[in-house]
């Protein structure tokens, strides 16, 4: 236990030690706890017994009573796991916290002793929680079929339960990459659910939540929105201010923006959801680990690199403590650490980084998930930056065969294979297949996104380069300057994507012989890279001898 002293007072004393006054004097460190004595628990550890599995070392700090917004939010916590006593009540608990292994052995010993077809539902439901957040995905599709299938026949059709059955099931196939089965699943929960449930009940913010998730991922930012801002009105009025679940809302949120690239948007959410957090969980629950790793996203996405890198190592960190080594999460914040590493230039860190979020995926993925294709898709940009075009060449053509299968005709990311087999042939000087590719990859962007999204800018800048490798200069400065409108609208003035546009117009403005122009240009470029990269780094030196050698032509 850790007692903060500065809690004890004359009028408010949380325990008492008794060594000295008890009976037994010495022979037993006996303490007296005050009635109503609070203690945030920090981790729960199983003691290796041989003779009894049923020891636990639980660590607490002492707390205060006198703060309202923990109060309430201990009695909302005690009273959703109402439900549940003794073990099984511990068990849930135990996932709370962040310890889904712990539960899931607390499960199986009370699913072993169940004595009725309720306490069998409930446990298999747990369970497959237990294995999900373990990222166990098949165990868990069949602890909640299980839960399901028993409560179909002891049920009304559209009890809550029953529900909850269809949620959880949708929120697996979600995490399988099987997006329109979970759409089908999260629709049902939220059928029953406006029947069986209040207007404002958590579980239907649940459901909304889950619904915006599966719109996210297929990349309908608006409805996403929609249905995460439902949630979070029911959430604000259902829940306590520092309830975890208003930081999913949150967290959702600040998702849906950086994907439309609204980063200052994003980091307003993000940092709500980390303020609930780092109040209502342990210091190394995975959710405050996520947490990091959103606010590493949004640094990243507006260039603050050393912020961006620093996040995802403390997310790491916590990862490593608390989830098993090959959890998919892991493989998140090794793959964003990669693509720091990447912008900033070091490439063989960002291909160990990728190769060792691929292993964890790989191991727990289906063979056609699209998750595979993107790191092969990530994997092939760093070959092609190294010139090894052929290694490049192979790992975005198994990207796009994954991708062909996985999803939508219309989807971003086979506009993102198709671009950067463009890029490796444009690399390889064929220059029409490379103008075919980009173009490919810009008809489906321009279906799919926002007409003023990021990777629009790409497809302009690398059609531009295109033109300009080809001599025909008036249409590659048209698509720059397309490119660097979309840039200027979307991203910080001193970004370094806008260094991109920047650099192309100003090449394009000293080809054509207007040097004034192209200086102006290429001084933005310079003035970019000085504020984020290294002295050191190639692009800012580079940028400085492009200006010297300019200037001679003046």
């Amino acid at each position: 236990m850790n007692i903060d002293t500065a809690i004890c007072t004359q009028s408010s004393t949380p325990f008492a030690e008794l060594s000295e006054s008890s009976y037994f004097k010495n022979q037993e460190e006996e303490i007296l706890f005050s009635t109503h004595t609070i203690f945030r628990i920090d981790s729960i550890e199983r003691i290796e017994d041989d003779s009894t599995d049923r020891l636990w070392q639980v660590h607490l700090t002492i707390v205060g009573n006198q703060d309202d917004d923990f109060n309430k939010l201990t009695a909302h916590l005690r009273e959703e796991c109402m439900w549940a006593t003794g073990w099984a009540r511990f068990a849930h608990i135990l996932i709370q916290l962040g310890e889904p292994a712990k539960a899931e052995h607390l499960y199986q010993m009370l699913l072993e002793n169940a004595t009725s077809d309720k306490q069998r539902s409930d446990y298999n439901l747990q369970l497959g929680a237990a294995y999900q957040n373990m990222g166990e995905y098949s165990k868990a599709l069949s602890s909640y079929e299980r839960s399901l299938e028993i409560n179909k026949i002891a049920l009304p059709p559209n009890h809550s339960e029953l529900a909850t059955c269809y949620n959880n099931i949708g929120g697996v196939y979600y995490r399988m990459g099987e997006i329109q089965k979970a759409l089908l699943f999260f629709e049902q929960a939220l059928q029953i659910q406006k029947i069986a449930l209040p207007a404002n009940h958590p579980s239907l913010a649940s459901c909304y939540s889950n619904i915006g998730t599966v719109y996210a991922n297929m990349d309908e930012y608006p409805k996403a929105l929609l249905s995460y801002e439902q949630s979070l009105e029911i959430r604000a009025i259902a829940l306590p201010p520092n309830h975890p679940d208003l930081a999913m809302s949150y967290n959702n949120i600040g998702n849906v923006y950086v994907n439309m690239g609204q980063y200052s948007k994003a980091l307003s959410s993000y940092q709500q959801a980390f303020e609930i957090r780092a109040i209502a969980l342990p210091p190394n629950h995975p959710d405050l680990a996520g947490s990091y790793n959103n606010l590493g996203l949004v640094y990243s996405g507006m260039g603050e690199y050393s912020k961006a890198l620093s996040m995802y190592e403390r997310s790491l960190e916590i990862q490593k403590i608390a989830l098993p080594s090959n959890h998919p999460l892991s493989a998140t914040s090794y793959n964003n650490i990669g693509k720091v590493y990447d912008k900033i230039g070091k490439l063989s860190e960002a291909l160990s980084s990728y190769e060792r979020a691929f292993e964890i995926d790989k191991a727990t993925l289906p063979p056609n998930h699209p998750h595979l294709a993107n790191y092969y898709n990530k994997i092939g940009m760093l070959y092609t930056k190294m010139g090894d075009y052929a290694k490049a060449l192979s790992s975005y053509e198994q990207s796009l065969e994954i991708h062909k299968i996985a999803l939508p005709l219309n989807h971003p990311d086979l506009a993102a294979s198709y671009n950067n087999i463009g890029v490796v042939y444009f690399n390889m000087g064929e220059y029409p297949k490379a103008l075919s590719l980009y173009e490919r990859s810009l008809e489906i962007r321009a279906i799919a996104l926002p007409s003023n999204h990021p990777s629009l800018a790409a497809s302009y800048d690398n059609i531009g380069k295109v033109y300009d490798k080809v001599g025909e200069l008036s249409e590659a400065l048209s698509s720059y300057e397309r490119a660097l409108e979309i840039k200027k609208i979307t991203l910080p003035l001193n970004h370094p994507d806008l260094t991109k546009s920047y650099g192309n117009i100003g090449i394009v403005y000293e080809k054509i012989g207007e040097y004034s122009k192209a200086l102006s240009f290429l001084e933005l470029t310079h003035d970019i890279f000085k504020q984020s990269l290294p002295p050191t780094h190639p692009d800012v030196v580079k940028s400085q001898r492009d200006i010297e050698n300019l200037k001679k032509k003046l």
